[in-house]
């Protein structure tokens, strides 16, 4: 077998081995991760998460999740924890304490001063009969019956069933909580995620110009309206109200019909009369749709049907939609 292939195959068992562990743990939730869960949810605190090693990492990916999907959750190093850092616990706290084996020294010695607290102690392990699933007042089970590491001693499987337990639980949560799209936009403002998910075809037109121009209007006013506002058409307006469109399209045919003179054109000769619009308060990612499903560049947006803005392309794409 050459490199390359060893490589594959070495890659693929490790895949195999974990997906394995994955899929049994679906069997060990139980009354008790139920139980977990309802006291976290009837919790008037935060979720207090932590761990040492490579389950410390774990549990500020647990926190992470926590806090973008509307449970407060803070991250304590277990090191730290017994060096100061318990001030961190408030009164109405859950503690997650996240731990492989349950039996590290500094489990044991941490879990003893968490139960002195009176708070809530929830054990993430993978041996129930551990110091820390004897001692916790729930234990979530992330069993795993060995590493994907070849010598059996490198955090790997483990690991990945720690942060399987941990996305159930806070979707657990989520759906407890009744939180949706609308709730998760206000936790994820940045990026193209959030802009998904709030950004409005009304923050775009706003910020553009507004191109438009009447029935009646000569082409040379037409060309003008639509170089001096830069967004490649322009809005055929009567009364307030949408009848057309002229694109550069539109103009660019114009210009193939041979007319031996265009003195007398105007607007209405050339517009495309239907043209596709939308609401300004529609989501900026249904504009994305319509313009994809309808291979145009740009949509006219309208409000209380009037003219309310023209929307490009290009606009989405600097937004990061695309």
């Amino acid at each position: 077998m050459n490199t390359q292939d060893t490589i594959i195959s070495y890659a693929k068992k490790t895949i195999a081995e974990e997906a394995r562990a994955i899929a049994y743990l679906e069997q060990l939730v139980d009354e008790e991760f139920s139980n977990a869960v309802e006291a976290i949810h009837n919790s008037n605190g935060r979720v207090i998460i932590t761990g040492i090693g490579k389950s410390a990492i774990i549990a500020n990916k647990i926190v992470a999740t926590m806090n973008s999907t509307g449970t407060p959750a803070v991250f304590m190093h277990a090191a730290d924890a017994i060096h100061g850092d318990l001030g961190n616990i408030l009164e109405d706290d859950v503690v997650i304490c996240i731990s492989k084996s349950g039996n590290t020294p500094e489990i044991k010695v941490l879990v003893p001063l968490i139960k002195s607290f009176k708070n809530t102690l929830i054990g993430l392990t993978a041996n129930k009969e551990s110091f820390l699933g004897i001692e916790a007042d729930y234990v979530l089970n992330a069993y795993v019956e060995k590493e994907a590491c070849p010598n059996n001693l490198a955090p790997t499987t483990s690991t990945t069933a720690q942060m399987v337990v941990g996305d159930a639980l806070a979707v657990c949560l989520l759906h407890l909580q009744g939180f949706s799209s609308r709730d998760f936009a206000k936790y994820h403002p940045g990026g193209t995620l959030g802009k998904k998910l709030y950004l409005r075809v009304s923050d775009i037109t706003s910020r553009n110009e507004k191109p438009q121009v009447t029935p009646d209007s000569d082409i040379n006013s037409v060309i003008v309206e639509m170089t001096e506002k830069r967004l490649g058409a322009a809005a055929v307006i009567e009364n307030g109200s949408i009848i057309g469109i002229i694109t550069d399209g539109d103009l660019r045919r114009m210009l193939t019909k041979n007319i031996t003179s265009f003195a007398g054109l105007t607007a209405k000769d050339i517009m495309s009369t239907n043209p596709k619009r939308i609401d300004n308060n529609a989501m900026a990612v249904d504009a994305l749709e319509q313009l994809e499903g309808n291979s145009i560049s740009q949509l006219l947006a309208e409000e209380n049907g009037k003219y309310a803005g023209l929307i490009h392309i290009h606009d989405l794409m600097r937004e990061g939609i695309i």
